[in-house]
């Protein structure tokens, strides 16, 4: 037991760098949004039914869930009338663990109301520039031997001219062969955020979730991601605001749910009810735990939070 208890003092003593910098950059995070007028919000984490996605599966709780995101009720408050909201929160989704995935993680999440995903990502740009500034990195990161450049202004591509500079097939193809997500991590993802952070945007429109279609390109939609140094860090998006649509979606994502045999979750009615007033807007998630690692200069989760679940 006492060998025991002096590795796991051990393991807890060696992570004190990556976790005094977690601590640093939440704090920043913090000043940014407090700044720029936005209020930070509490959500409960358990749930009666998460938004129905095909390759998201929540963890049951009691009948109930652990919420896999807080967007649900971050929304509905937006559409009560709280125009810039921001929340640091625990989220849960089962059958998640890797070197960048744990089961429970800490996600980042802000709205905006009256923006699009354009002002988003330059929001997203004008944040991460004032935290890294503050953890004294002015100018570049280096993370697993990957030098990127945080200067403004961070390049920005669409998923076509992802595919067209970087994959064997066009994004046409990829989706005609079913290979999306296949191609995406093979050949594009790794080359994302090398030179400059990457925002990648205008996923395709099967790819929406609870985005908004493009008003003048109805084959995407208003989605983007970004990249640093080959890891994805954060999504986000122009909010979907059509109620309508939005069942539509949920249907067709709980009819694939139940053809894979996942967990039955029952339609979000208050979330869609709240969105008949919600407006137009913007939100994005930004996983903590994988800023931390980019700080940090570390390639597992791990590393960077105080406890793993096999650690408990």
């Amino acid at each position: 037991m006492s060998e025991i208890h002096f590795d796991d003092n051990f393991n807890l003593a060696r992570k004190s760098q990556a976790l005094q910098a977690r601590a640093k950059l939440i704090q920043s995070i913090r000043l940014f949004f407090i700044h720029h007028g936005f209020m930070e919000v509490e959500t409960p984490l358990r749930i009666p039914s998460p938004a129905p996605e095909e390759h998201i599966e929540a963890i049951p709780s009691d009948n109930w869930f652990l919420q896999t995101s807080p967007e649900l009720c971050m929304k509905r408050l937006l559409a009560a009338g709280y125009q810039r909201i921001f929340q640091i929160s625990k989220c849960f989704r089962a059958a998640e663990r890797g070197a960048k995935h744990l089961p429970e993680f800490t996600m980042l999440e802000w709205y905006a109301s009256g923006f699009d995903y354009h002002q988003l990502m330059d929001q997203c740009e004008a944040l991460l520039i004032a935290a890294l500034k503050d953890m004294d990195h002015n100018q570049d990161i280096v993370w697993q031997n990957k030098k990127t450049n945080l200067t403004s202004p961070w390049e920005k591509i669409t998923v076509a001219d992802a595919f067209l500079k970087y994959a064997p097939v066009t994004l046409e193809e990829a989706l005609v062969q079913d290979k999306f997500d296949e191609i995406m991590v093979e050949y594009v993802e790794p080359r994302l955020g090398i030179d400059r952070p990457t925002f990648i945007y205008d996923y395709p429109a099967k790819l929406a979730a609870l985005a908004r279609i493009k008003m003048n390109d109805p084959t995407v939609a208003e989605r983007f991601e970004l990249y640093i140094g080959g890891l994805e860090l954060a999504n986000g998006f122009s909010e979907l605001t059509d109620a309508s649509e939005q069942r539509q979606r949920f249907e067709e994502a709980l009819k694939l749910r139940a053809a894979n045999k996942w967990a039955r979750y029952e339609m979000p009615e208050k979330f869609l009810q709240a969105l008949q007033t919600m407006p137009q807007s913007a939100g994005i998630a930004l996983g903590i735990d994988r800023l931390v690692m980019i700080l940090a200069d570390t390639n597992k989760i791990d590393d960077v939070v105080a406890f793993a679940p096999e650690n408990l």
